[in-house]
């Protein structure tokens, strides 16, 4: 029996995996899996042969780049003509294909963790956006239990995935971000606590964030922990980028200062717009 596009799944957002009706066939060689990497990150655009050249062997690929590449790709091609028991023809012409000047890996052929994290942040943010902060909630909160760690997380990865790293990271931070300011909003705040915890230790000079955990700790009832991580964090950023808090985080602690009830001056944001697509065309 042929494998469909449902029984295809492929995931990016913590350790790279490919599973296809259930089995694992995530490919094993790693500058394969680099290339597949590339593919599935940049799903639905054309990536050019020059960037995967550029990803695998940085800015001085080999003579012989071009046909390595084109090695990887059949290589990729029959991997998944075994796993779907479909032609490398097939697969050449569906899954993975060849465009003018690169390779295009459909999305539409398979279940990609990066396309429903992205659906569901986009629903999040349009609920934002219309006011309706528990759909919000709902959404936001699907979209990062998508996430099962770091992007790319058992990738050596080169310089263009590392970029692409970075984009999604980011995006789960902002993501974050925005639930935890509807959940505040809802007085949801030690619902926030654990995690936000966590992300801290993880992005110790991210202002937002330690902004958010103060406010939570503060209307939790536990005014000395908040105004503990307005030190750390002044710390942190005086010591490694010689800067003070920005004024709304130092408004922030002066408010938790003078016990003050009103301290939402880090939240009321509502995205209006989702963000850009990864470009991939320039190495």
């Amino acid at each position: 029996m042929e494998a469909t596009g449902q029984d295809i799944d492929m995931a990016v957002l913590g350790p790279m995996s490919v599973r296809v009706r259930e089995f694992s066939w995530t490919p094993t060689a790693p500058k394969m899996r680099n290339v597949l990497a590339m593919l599935i990150a940049h799903a639905d655009q054309v990536v050019p042969a020059s960037s995967l050249a550029t990803e695998l062997w940085g800015d001085e690929p080999p003579a012989s780049a071009s046909t390595t590449v084109q090695t990887y790709l059949l290589n990729l091609r029959k991997h998944f003509a075994t796993a779907t028991g479909r032609t490398v023809a097939e697969i050449s012409n569906e899954l993975l294909v060849t465009r003018t000047g690169g390779y295009l890996l459909n999305g539409r052929l398979a279940s990609l963790d990066l396309r429903r994290y992205e659906l569901l942040a986009q629903r999040g943010r349009t609920a934002l956006a219309e006011g309706d902060d528990v759909a919000a909630v709902r959404h936001l909160s699907e979209a990062l239990r998508v996430w099962r760690g770091r992007a790319l997380l058992d990738l050596p990865v080169g310089r263009l995935l590392e970029a692409r790293r970075c984009q999604l990271e980011e995006s789960r931070l902002v993501t974050l971000e925005y639930l935890v300011d509807v959940e505040l909003r809802l007085g949801m705040h030690r619902e926030v606590l654990t995690e936000l915890a966590a992300v801290i230790v993880e992005n110790p000079l991210h202002e937002g964030l330690h902004a958010q955990y103060m406010r939570a700790l503060h209307l939790s009832g536990r005014r000395a922990q908040a105004l503990e991580v307005f030190h750390r964090v002044r710390g942190n950023l005086v010591t490694e980028l010689g800067l003070e808090p920005a004024a709304p985080v130092q408004r922030l602690h002066q408010a938790i200062l003078n016990a003050d009830s009103d301290i939402d001056v880090w939240s009321e944001r509502r995205p209006l717009v989702g963000p850009p697509p990864s470009p991939v065309g320039r190495p």
